[in-house]
């Protein structure tokens, strides 16, 4: 099974949950639904849609109920990015102008502002007070890792668990949820619920890694952004982490580093991006994102055996060995 025969299988309903989102959007203000119109044609994997459908086919599955989950958990998404584009001070996102760059920072904080309201306004359709409490603390939980991405840019001195503590806030609890909510939507047994939110949580923990690694390794054009946009950001990754513990490199390293943090030419990113290639450190953020898909698939293994499930372990696979 290949990932596009999933979303094949899928797509009708997610050509569905499509409409659903730039309707979504769409009235109240003419440059807020222009801006997040904008943002939302700029395309992406739609993975957490997915994985909400897919949750959602171990109980009753209901795609005018799965809609108030899939959509809302998109734009969230959605939502978070226009604020890390501000933060990071992007002109680009895969591939395309985003909001600040095309407008400015003030129209893409309100952007990230609306596109979150409108995802509340989605969501209270469903009269489930758990789903409504769960996507509010991982709101809290995601403000939360963006504030400590910002405490520590260009923290060289930062640990591996607060990296790892980091992404869980920003990346791996929206995951862990959009396939929690998605079933207990369709009225799945908590059994299920529970073992979707733990494989969730860990294909989300393997999918940032990957992330920063493609970060290191990916091209503008596959990456729709410049390599090692992180490192000039300041964002000091599990690579770049794993790299600095190595004796012979980490005084070179900290040099590049804190002279792109100094902004004067005494820094290069790409000598920086050099020894971190060659270094120990991409192979063990390779085998730590191998572990969290184990931790995935283990908890599929305790599922009910059925399309949906070889699904979830196909779409595992792909974000272990993703190059895009």
């Amino acid at each position: 099974m290949k990932i596009m025969d999933i979303f094949g299988a899928l797509k009708k309903d997610m050509d569905f949950i499509e409409q659903q989102l730039y309707r979504s959007i769409d009235g109240d203000d003419g440059i807020l639904s222009e801006t997040s119109l904008h943002l939302l044609k700029a395309g992406g994997k739609r993975l957490r849609p997915v994985f909400v459908l897919l949750g959602g086919k171990f109980g009753n599955y209901d795609l005018q109920q799965l809609q108030y989950i899939a959509v809302p958990l998109e734009l969230i998404h959605s939502a978070s990015l226009v604020h890390d584009d501000v933060i990071d001070d992007a002109e680009t996102r895969r591939g395309k102008p985003t909001v600040k760059s095309k407008w400015d920072n003030r129209i893409a904080m309100y952007t990230g502002d609306y596109i979150y309201a409108k995802a509340l306004m989605q969501v209270t359709q469903l009269g489930n007070p758990y789903i409504h409490r769960t996507l509010a603390k991982a709101m809290v939980q995601m403000s939360i890792g963006e504030m400590e991405q910002i405490r520590d840019f260009f923290n060289t001195e930062q640990s591996v668990r607060d990296y790892l503590l980091r992404i869980r806030r920003k990346t791996a609890l929206l995951i862990a949820i959009s396939c929690q909510l998605g079933a207990m939507a369709a009225e799945a047994p908590d059994k299920v619920n529970l073992l979707l939110y733990r494989y969730g949580y860990n294909v989300g923990m393997a999918f940032q890694i990957r992330d920063d690694l493609l970060d290191l390794f990916g091209t503008e054009k596959v990456i729709g952004k410049p390599p090692g946009s992180d490192m000039r950001q300041g964002n000091i990754t599990l690579p770049v982490l794993y790299a600095l513990q190595e004796p012979e490199l980490r005084e070179p390293l900290l040099r590049e580093i804190r002279g792109i943090q100094a902004g004067d030419g005494s820094g290069d990113v790409s000598r920086a991006i050099e020894m971190i290639r060659t270094s120990p450190g991409i192979r063990r953020a390779e085998k730590l994102a191998d572990r969290f898909i184990r931790k995935a698939l283990d908890a599929l293994s305790e599922l009910p055996d059925n399309k949906s499930r070889a699904h979830l372990q196909e779409i595992a696979h792909f974000v272990n060995k993703r190059s895009y």
